[in-house]
């Protein structure tokens, strides 16, 4: 009986014992005292953005990564030799990331795995915005076309003053053909249009003006009149854009009432006078303070004539 048990035991140990080897790893390379494992290898390439990843495929690729993080730890190595590690600014570096990791962590913990949203919540928000995903598809549009910018900053200032647009357009837009009507250029299209004028055209409400805007024909003053919408995009197509905009603004709220709950337990005192001091910064940048900075030209901008 003392036998059976003996054999039992001892078979067990050495089960355990392979069970530990089969766990060893087998290192990759040795640098010194130090060796680079197979899980050393798979953390680092995985940290690499997937483009830059494929350049290490194959067993060439993956001789050439290895040697790449031999490289490294050669690298390291000789920094310890010569004491960086104690240097004031890399221990500088550590703390900065110290901080930066530690306030992401808090802030993965704190907030962004407590805000949660719900497909009813995505729901209600598309039904009560539908028209924010009905693509604008014709706008009708009125512009005051001018050689300079002066000419339409001037123009642009007389219509904040309450001047009438279309009394403007037809004195002074060189436009000939839209002034007669008042600036206005009918219905349009994308593709119809300039560029930066449709750009900017878009972002526009019905009845607002727009900051002079550059094209190849000079410089528009644009007013949008009228807007038509094309079908509404299925909930299914902006589900995750909904949702990404309903998360940010809940964790917003969060942030801030989290924030507003730190500062009741820690007190927080800003020295306006100190502040008012610090340097402009383009004096911090080497730039003499009040000297304009140079800007290019804007370029000649394609298409979009005098419609």
């Amino acid at each position: 009986m003392k036998r059976i048990v003996f054999f039992l035991l001892t078979i067990s140990l050495l089960f355990a014992c392979a069970k530990k080897e089969e766990k060893k790893e087998a290192y990759l390379a040795k640098v010194g005292d130090s060796v680079i494992t197979q899980a050393d290898f798979e953390r680092e390439i995985k940290t690499l953005p997937e483009f830059v990843q494929k350049m290490f495929e194959g067993s060439s690729g993956k001789e050439k990564f290895l040697d790449e993080l031999v490289k490294k730890e050669l690298l390291y190595k000789e920094a310890l030799k010569k004491g960086l590690d104690k240097d004031s600014e890399y221990l500088k570096k550590v703390e900065d990331f110290k901080k930066i990791t530690l306030v992401g962590l808090l802030l993965q913990r704190e907030i962004e795995s407590k805000v949660k949203v719900s497909d009813q919540e995505i729901k209600d928000y598309y039904e009560k915005n539908k028209e924010k995903f009905a693509p604008v598809a014709q706008i009708r549009a009125s512009h005051i076309l001018v050689k300079t910018e002066k000419e339409a900053k001037q123009i642009l200032e007389r219509l904040r003053k309450g001047e009438n647009f279309a009394q403007i357009a037809k004195k002074s837009s060189i436009d000939t053909v839209s002034a007669k009507n008042g600036g206005d250029l009918g219905f349009l299209s994308k593709g119809q249009m300039d560029p930066e004028f449709e750009g900017a055209a878009i972002k526009l409400k019905i009845g607002e003006i727009s900051e002079p805007v550059k094209t190849k024909s000079g410089y528009h003053i644009i007013k949008v009149t009228e807007k038509k919408s094309g079908p509404v995009v299925e909930l299914e197509r902006v589900k995750n854009l909904i949702s990404q905009n309903l998360m940010a603004e809940k964790q917003k709220d969060v942030f801030d009432s989290y924030i507003e709950g730190l500062k009741k337990t820690c007190k927080v005192e800003i020295n306006k006078e100190a502040l008012t001091k610090l340097a402009p910064l383009e004096e911090e940048k080497g730039m003499p303070q009040g000297q304009p900075e140079q800007k290019e030209e804007p370029k000649e901008a394609p298409k979009q004539g005098g419609k």
